[in-house]
């Protein structure tokens, strides 16, 4: 399997003939994506929530494409307004199967909206993903709490893909702890230096994961490709 990051809290895995693309924000609405809407080609489409740092290229994509989506239930209604037509849309603690493997929808503490901001959409989601036997925890966008260490005894990911930009989530320093709490193998930190709200030190990150636990800590840039 092969994640390749897009930037912000986009990444697309890679599995045999799936492409699972995670929170689509691309160029040009991205300022540091790699690439366009128009040049990825998903099998499936998973959203975390509707901000449009996270879903401004969801529909476009899922139209063109025929992607499989999947997002917590009151966003999925939405997206089929919009015009996709292939949706799965559990609630929190439902999990949609594929042959790939599958992905569950766990608590974030975050707000929901649709892409333009006009429209209240539910709450937002973290995802437990599992392809070929590996489990990825992609947090999403979520300030830190207690039941991160829950999440992580009950589906022991050995990835989480973890925000640390602040402003809009938590920090660097509640992310590490956030860290301890999940204890995964690998963490990516994602959410940061997309806009000057949420630059962080990436590398301060690293060290301070790294002194605290037994998690590597993989830092990519947009891009940047992770082989597993």
């Amino acid at each position: 399997m092969q994640i390749r990051f897009l930037g912000q809290a986009c990444f697309e895995f890679a599995y045999g003939a799936s492409r699972i693309l995670v929170d689509p924000f691309l160029a040009p609405h991205n300022p540091v994506a790699p690439v366009s809407a128009e040049e990825v080609d998903p099998t499936h489409i998973l959203l975390t929530h509707g901000h449009p740092d996270h879903a401004a290229d969801a529909v476009a994509i899922a139209r063109r494409t025929g992607a499989h989506c999947v997002a917590i239930t009151d966003l999925g209604r939405w997206l089929g307004e919009q015009g996709v037509e292939s949706v799965s849309d559990p609630n929190l603690g439902g999990t949609v199967r594929f042959d790939w493997g599958s992905v569950k929808l766990v608590p974030a503490l975050h707000t929901n909206s649709s892409p333009d901001h006009s429209l209240p959409i539910g709450v937002a989601a973290g995802l437990v993903i599992e392809i070929d036997g590996v489990t990825i925890y992609h947090l999403g966008d979520t300030c830190l709490f207690g039941d991160m260490r829950l999440i992580g005894e009950r589906e022991a990911p050995e990835i989480a893909i973890v925000p640390i930009g602040g402003h809009y989530t938590m920090d660097r320093a509640d992310a590490a702890h956030a860290c301890e709490l999940i204890g995964a193998r690998t963490v990516i930190p994602c959410h940061y230096d997309t806009f000057p709200k949420i630059e962080a030190d990436v590398e301060a990150f690293r060290a301070e994961v790294e002194s605290r636990s037994e998690s590597e800590v993989v830092v990519l840039a947009p891009g940047e490709v992770h082989d597993r």
